[in-house]
């Protein structure tokens, strides 16, 4: 018998077991092995096979190569860097709010305010300096230092961040550092090992290892982004850090965790390795992403939805709605039609289609394979340009109090607008401050100030100026509408 110490209690457990699997193991000369029985007429015999699984991976040349590659990221600024809340991109009334969240930098509390730090990881993918994060681990006007395993410290320039799709570039200046080999993502197979390396809860270089439980998983926050799925231990501080494969390749950058309590429960998700790498050479060479797009609105096709098409099988993505003028509609894309394929690679799931299409180069022709009435066809699309949005912060001046109010806003959308019915309004990217505390957060729309309607950014800033203590802002929360008090004195 075996004594095991759990929650402070020696217990006994029983080793039975292992000798059991022991004696199983034991062939003597002669004499035919116990699980060697003789198979039943049209099953196959199994005591030659080769086992589909054999033992335990061992990590340790792994990480002794390539664990001098992660680094420690932290910053620190005067404004919320854009992992300030729990969930950026998602309204805290959200039904996935409390169950997904971000965990490379904790929101810091009112009393840290105005100085926020936060803390991540990263991997070097260059000798020469050049290392990957999330885009939540820093802000474009925070200060971020980077951390090697060696303990050498170095101030960080952000060469880009891209908050679509999570990926930010950073540069130290520094040679011979020891750089990652980077893995195909698409070669991954659902049950094969991977690791993680990052800072969590600041304990730098921590290695955890686990499988891969899912791909191409679609999250509420990441249209653009076929994620990773595993069941890789990660917590607040291993954001940015690289996800490994068997072969030390990385294949995936920890990104987040589906959890109830903002700790670690068995779900973790990683940004695939190819999208981030594409990310990286437009920022480094242009210093924005360029996104493709067809102007299509999807859904999930379920087995119900499959048989009113008469589609053999549930797989594609179902067109509930085409964008007027869209590269979709100019091909004869229509709502009801089911795209099943991009370009002869066949689309398991909805989300597939969002990333295989950003992916693009726009301008590019691809050859959609479409459900439409009971039959396949192929209609050829030119990929039409991702329009980003563009965030216009607030900024604090002498000589402008409207930086007080602690806001990012941008210009509405036209899908925006329309599900608003107004063409007033602009939207709410972070609140900080006094806006803040006075209870605005992201995904609030500012209609007007005071009684005037507020129409674009640059209104917003003017207004914004008016004298006195308060300025009273009129937002949109949902379907609810509501003044609400900046206290700017």
């Amino acid at each position: 018998m075996l004594l095991q110490r759990r929650t402070g209690k020696w217990v006994l457990a029983a080793i039975a077991p292992l000798l059991l699997g022991a004696w199983y193991a034991i062939s003597l000369p002669g004499v035919t092995p116990a699980l060697a029985e003789t198979p039943e007429p049209g099953v196959e015999a199994r005591t030659n096979e080769t086992p589909l699984v054999t033992g335990l991976p061992d990590f340790t040349k792994l990480v002794e190569r390539y664990g001098s590659s992660v680094v420690n990221v932290s910053s620190t600024g005067t404004k919320a860097v854009a992992n300030a809340g729990p969930m950026p991109g998602i309204p805290e009334d959200h039904p996935f709010y409390d169950f997904f969240r971000r965990f490379g930098v904790p929101a810091p509390s009112q009393e840290d305010a105005p100085v926020r730090r936060g803390q991540g990881s990263g991997f070097i993918i260059s000798a020469d300096g050049l290392i990957l994060t999330n885009a939540h681990v820093v802000g474009k006007d925070s200060e971020i230092t980077v951390k090697l395993t060696d303990r050498r410290e170095y101030p960080a320039e952000i060469v880009g961040i891209d908050t679509v799709s999570d990926v930010a570039v950073l540069r130290i200046d520094a040679k011979d550092l020891p750089a990652v080999k980077i893995g195909d993502a698409d070669k991954l197979k659902v049950g094969e090992w991977v690791i993680a390396i990052g800072s969590p809860f600041g304990f730098e270089n921590t290695v955890t290892s686990g499988i891969v439980s899912g791909k191409s998983r679609s999250l509420p926050d990441g249209r653009y982004v076929p994620f990773i799925q595993t069941d890789v231990a990660v917590n607040p501080g291993n954001s940015g850090g690289p996800l490994f494969n068997m072969n030390g390749e990385v294949v995936g950058i920890n990104s987040q965790i589906f959890s109830r309590t903002g700790g670690y429960m068995g779900l973790s998700f990683a940004i695939p390795v190819d999208v981030a790498i594409n990310v990286k050479n437009q920022l480094v060479a242009h210093g924005s992403v360029t996104r493709g797009r067809i102007g299509v609105r999807i859904q999930e096709v379920d087995q119900t939805l499959a048989n009113s098409f008469n589609l053999p099988q549930p797989h594609g993505a179902l067109v509930s709605q085409v964008e007027p003028g869209s590269p979709a509609d100019k091909a004869g894309i229509r709502g009801g039609d089911i795209i099943v394929a991009v370009d002869g690679e066949m689309l398991e799931q909805m989300s597939q289609l969002p990333a295989t299409i950003a992916a693009k180069r726009p301008g590019t022709k691809v050859r959609l394979d479409i459900w439409r009435g009971g039959k396949k066809q192929g209609i050829n699309v030119t990929v039409g340009s991702f329009e980003n949005e563009k965030t216009a912060a607030v900024e604090p001046t002498d000589k402008m109090e409207t930086g007080k109010l602690g806001l990012a806003v941008r210009e509405l959308t036209t899908e925006e607008k329309a599900k608003l019915k107004s063409d007033d309004g602009v939207f709410v990217e972070r609140a900080d401050g006094p806006a803040a505390l006075a209870g605005m957060r992201r995904g609030d729309v500012i209609l007007a100030v005071g009684s005037t309607p507020v129409k674009s950014v640059a209104q917003l800033i003017e207004l914004s100026k008016q004298p006195g203590k308060t300025i009273a802002l009129l937002i949109q929360r949902n379907d609810q509408r509501s003044y609400v008090p900046i206290d700017v004195g």
